[in-house]
């Protein structure tokens, strides 16, 4: 006979059902109807739109203004003196001086000295006889004629100033092969008999007597020689 079942008693087979499950079960469809209807209709998102950024203005700052150059020096740009203004200056110190374009020693001993000959430098003192004086004297405005040796074509130095028998300043150009004017620059006379047949030139950058020997032909005159005219 099967045992009998009373309110409180559950049917055989089945488990007592969980307390808190009893509870939970009418509470989870409540929960859920709540949030449908607080979240209202559902809305699809909008496309991202795509707005293109501002162009970027980077200014730059201007390059300062590039000063101008400084004005040349008088003493290393300068036009060549004359022989007159060389004679005016009186005695002074050896000096170089850079002209606007580089001169050689010819065309520089014609224009201050004024003697009209041309051509190479050594063959000056041939080209000058019997058309001005020529001596082994030195004189202001005469121009020593250096003689050809080894490669050179010779020199020609203006006489500015006759310190001695012996001694004279000369204002010359390229000396130096580099086109420049060598103003008041010492030469002395160190042949055997004195008769400026062999000197020695100042060496303005080194501020002495260069160590090389020079033979010489002696000095052309400006004056025109008596056969000449």
């Amino acid at each position: 006979m099967p045992p009998a079942t009373g309110p409180g008693r559950p049917p055989r087979g089945r488990s007592r059902p969980d307390a808190a499950a009893l509870w939970r079960r009418p509470l989870i469809p409540g929960l859920c109807l709540a949030m449908t209807a607080c979240s209202g209709p559902t809305q699809t998102p909008e496309p991202y739109a795509y707005v293109a950024a501002p162009a970027l203005s980077i200014e730059i700052p201007a390059a300062p203004p590039v000063p101008p150059p400084p004005p040349p020096s008088p003493r290393t740009q300068a036009p060549a003196p004359t022989l007159a203004a060389l004679r005016r200056a009186g005695p002074a110190p050896p000096r170089i001086v850079k002209p606007p374009r580089p001169l050689q020693c010819v065309p520089y001993a014609r224009r201050l000295s004024g003697i009209g000959i041309r051509g190479d430098a050594w063959t000056w003192w041939r080209q000058a006889s019997g058309r001005y004086k020529r001596s082994r004297r030195p004189a202001v405005g005469a121009v020593l004629v250096i003689s050809r040796a080894g490669r050179s074509l010779g020199h020609l130095a203006v006489v500015v100033r006759v310190v001695g028998d012996r001694e004279i300043v000369v204002s010359h150009a390229n000396w130096l092969n580099r086109g420049l004017i060598h103003e008041n620059a010492p030469v002395k006379d160190v042949s055997l008999w004195g008769n400026w047949s062999k000197v020695k030139v100042w060496y303005t950058p080194g501020d002495h007597y260069g160590g090389r020997t020079y033979p010489a032909h002696g000095f052309i005159h400006p004056a025109v020689s008596a056969a000449a005219r």
